[in-house]
């Protein structure tokens, strides 16, 4: 279950990357609705891409999964 107010840290990495990958191909659209993220698989957390990414432009919701996904790696590296 998704608890409002944590982001997008409710949400694997591994589906940024396929959120980011549909948007590239242009599957994902736009703005992000809940019809369009289930189109794509990602239904199971909607709640937390569309409170982050629901107002967003194409190069908003590309920079934000692509600052999301970069900062997850570069822990990973830390670690």
């Amino acid at each position: 279950m998704f608890v409002g107010g944590l982001g997008l840290t409710e949400v694997s990495t591994k589906d940024l990357a396929k959120a980011l990958r549909a948007l590239h191909r242009g599957d994902l659209e736009l703005p992000v609705h809940v019809a369009g993220l289930a189109r794509v698989g990602l239904q199971h957390c909607s709640q937390p891409l569309m409170a982050q990414l629901r107002d967003l432009n194409r190069s908003g919701v590309q920079a934000v999964l692509v600052s999301v996904i970069a900062e997850r790696k570069r822990i990973d590296q830390i670690d």
